[in-house]
């Protein structure tokens, strides 16, 4: 018995009468939290996208919170609060005061929290992709509905994170609340101050109590938050390995209707873009059959679409869409994203990765539509693209063919006036590539708005478009039908970029008689020669081989070497004389296999073919 009372003892001497440093503690420090993840939220968001002057002296009065010590922090908002202070006389005559209260305890808090509030949630709002936020413009979405449908949603997890820093951050605050609140035992005493006085009284006990409870409290948040974000990550990677593959549906469905109600008159583009390493400068229309943009790295082709759907601003010049203005530097016309009516499929396809694959579609969906409505749109969009049952499923949860569709009909939902195709296919497998093309030519051929499609593939250009615009250094090289520009390239350039490999510079020699310098012959042509001719060129594929030379523009060849690939052989021949080593060749000839066998044990020197209607005359 004796025993016993000696133990209740001891636990009253560790265990402190007065808990008030506890409630105040999480009184204050959830008030601060509260209005820190307010205000940290906001903020980060509007310092995400300003770019006016003194950008660096804002943040660095956002952070100086962090980097000051906590008595100069107190000093300068008991400075500020105090009865002398700007703020402390309005308070006056309403008969309130912010020193030495519970209130001022708050304010501290949330002064020395906010810092790390602001930078987490800054670094999550800047993790999301500006293509997610960029598709949600062109699909008509306002910077409110973009806020908090796609920017808040994708920066949660930062942001939880943050408020819990920033949490413990304040619960563990000292020196900035003694210097703006006091040390007063039941009202503004929080547990970092119990600790102090208790130590500086001797009472070590009752320094541990509060210390372990502080720790407790402070890890308990940080690690509710970790579990959390390893669950989401768990059932994230979970779903990801539950994907099973789901058999295209080719049942016969009523074709979505892809027409739109306004008068088509096409689109006219003349504009200039000036960066520091780079100037576009293009003018052309398009009416409502696809435009294939073609081009090497850099040529300007994507930054037509940016101009075109407002993402980005031309340095001058005009965009017209079916008689709308939407870009007039003259008369200073610049249509926002939102209301300019274009579709826009990206690269990487920009889905919402925290919305399903029907809600993807619904966002570009006019909002005065009916819930009704927008479900038999939704559905309709799903079975265009042969994407049923999978309206529940998330992005994660698709592959790389099934997310392209997603992001081709939402764009199409959208009923846009003008369909802008960023390299769709660029992240597919050969397979899917040319099944997603054959789909692709289908909904195209019902859509009947403007169609811009880049792409660096000259086939799939060749197959999805009957009119190309080849782009070369941020200029238009050559604008026309596919047919033409393939058949007749305007330059050089535009003979490469559309798949030519044999160039030799050339002069004219008589009326139907050019000589190649690069190739040492004289070639019969069937074009009439350019006035200012420069090569002669003729593709791989259109060069064939005789018997022997009596033919016109047949000359004796050596096989140099060979490159093989699933159907043909791409050989390298020298004319004239066999060749010195691996490099020294003058054609590329690509033949079938089943016609490289007939020949390739024939004894050189083989004789090599160039039709004249087949060569190409450029200036």
């Amino acid at each position: 018995m004796v025993y016993n009372t000696k133990l209740v003892l001891h636990k009253q001497q560790n265990m402190p009468q007065d808990l008030s440093p506890l409630w105040i503690s999480l009184k204050t420090s959830l008030l601060a939290t509260f209005i820190t993840l307010f205000f940290g939220v906001v903020t980060a968001y509007w310092m995400l996208s300003y770019r006016g002057r003194g950008k660096s002296i804002i943040e660095g009065i956002f952070i100086a919170p962090l980097i000051l010590p906590p008595t100069v922090v107190g000093f300068l908002l008991l400075l500020f609060f105090g009865n002398n202070g700007p703020v402390g006389k309005l308070l006056q005559p309403f008969d309130l005061t912010i020193v030495f209260t519970w209130y001022g305890a708050a304010l501290a808090a949330m002064v020395v929290s906010f810092p790390l509030m602001y930078k987490t949630a800054l670094a999550a709002f800047e993790q999301i992709d500006g293509n997610l936020l960029r598709a949600a413009r062109t699909l008509g979405a306002k910077e409110f509905t973009i806020f908090w449908r796609v920017s808040l949603p994708l920066a949660f997890p930062g942001i939880i994170a943050g408020a819990t820093l920033a949490f413990a951050r304040a619960l563990g605050e000292f020196g900035a609340t003694l210097m703006l609140a006091g040390n007063i035992p039941g009202q503004t005493q929080n547990i970092p101050m119990a600790i102090y006085f208790a130590v500086e009284a001797g009472d070590m006990n009752e320094a541990w109590f509060w210390s372990i409870v502080i720790v407790i409290i402070s890890f308990s948040g940080i690690l509710i938050t970790n579990l959390w974000q390893e669950k989401q990550q768990i059932s994230k990677s979970k779903n990801q390995e539950d994907i099973h593959p789901v058999k295209s549906v080719n049942s016969e469905h009523e074709s979505l209707d892809l027409s739109i109600n306004s008068v088509k008159k096409g689109l006219f583009i003349d504009i200039e873009k000036k960066l520091s390493s780079f100037y576009l400068k293009v003018g052309f229309t398009s009416e409502n059959k696809p435009l294939g943009l073609l081009g090497s790295s850099g040529a300007g082709k994507s930054m037509i679409l940016r101009c075109l759907a407002g993402i980005e601003t031309p340095t001058k010049g005009k965009i017209i869409l079916n008689g709308r203005v939407l870009f007039d530097s003259e008369q200073g016309i610049n249509i926002p994203i939102r209301e300019r009516k274009i579709g826009f499929l990206f690269q990487n396809y920009a889905l919402f990765p925290h919305l399903t694959v029907a809600e993807n579609i619904a966002f570009g969906i006019p909002k005065e539509s009916s819930s009704g409505n927008i479900k038999v749109e939704v559905e309709k969009q799903l079975i265009a693209m042969e994407l049923q049952g999978l309206g529940d499923r998330y992005p994660h949860q698709l592959s790389g063919g099934q997310q392209q569709r997603v992001g081709l009909a939402r764009a199409l939902a959208s009923q846009p006036e003008a369909l802008l195709l960023d390299e769709p296919f660029s992240a597919l497998d050969t397979h899917l590539r040319s099944q997603l093309e054959q789909q692709m030519t289908e909904t195209l051929g019902d859509y009947a708005g403007v169609t811009l499609f880049v792409t660096h593939n000259m086939e799939e250009a060749y197959r999805l478009c009957p009119n190309l615009l080849v782009l070369e250094h941020g200029k238009e090289a050559h604008h026309g039908s596919k047919y033409e520009i393939f058949k007749y390239p305007a330059t050089v350039n535009v003979a490469r970029i559309t798949g030519c490999k044999n160039f030799s510079s050339a002069t004219y020699l008589s009326e139907q008689i050019v000589l190649a310098h690069d190739w040492d012959c004289q070639l019969q042509v069937v074009e009439s020669i350019p006035e200012k001719l420069s090569h002669i060129g003729i593709r791989a594929h259109q060069i064939t081989f005789k018997n022997d030379h009596h033919h016109e523009n047949t000359f004796p060849c050596w096989l140099v070497r060979s490159s093989e690939t699933p159907h043909r052989m791409t050989l390298f021949l020298k004319l004239h004389s066999q060749p010195e080593n691996h490099h020294d060749y003058h054609l590329q000839v690509e033949v079938y296999k089943e016609k490289w066998v007939t020949f390739k044990d024939k004894a050189f020197p083989w004789y090599v073919y160039l039709e004249p209607s087949r060569l190409i005359l450029m200036e």
